[in-house]
């Protein structure tokens, strides 16, 4: 896959992919990336993902503390609150939606684009 497209879809998906992850269990940041590494998203670095994580901590869609770690320094543990679950309740509809009408322009793009033309004519 083209690097430059799926770092600018990455962008567009990445908050709602940490919710989901999140949404069932807290979780530290470098967990996070291997998760969705190993989800199938390909790597991602944590320049990418911290001000993701920042950005939904500061809007109260996640909650964080920090624990000791058992043989290094201590993380930062993310969870889901309630507007976060509200949100990404939201985002997975969305997400339905855009992604059906993407799938949909993808595989009848010029039925689609015929239909419109004619349309416009009438």
């Amino acid at each position: 896959m083209d690097q430059e497209r799926r770092s600018q879809w990455l962008r567009g998906v990445l908050d709602m992919c940490v919710l989901a992850m999140v949404s069932s269990g807290e979780s530290y940041g470098y967990r996070l990336v291997q998760a969705m590494e190993q989800a199938g998203l390909g790597p991602i670095k944590g320049g990418t993902l911290y001000p993701v994580l920042l950005r939904l901590e500061s809007t109260g869609l996640v909650a964080t503390d920090w624990r000791h770690g058992p043989s290094g320094p201590a993380r930062k543990y993310y969870r889901i609150t309630g507007a976060g679950q509200a949100a990404l309740r939201q985002a997975m509809l969305d997400w339905q939606a855009f992604s059906s009408d993407v799938t949909a322009i993808l595989r009848n793009g010029n039925a689609i684009l015929q239909k419109g033309a004619e349309g416009q004519s009438t």
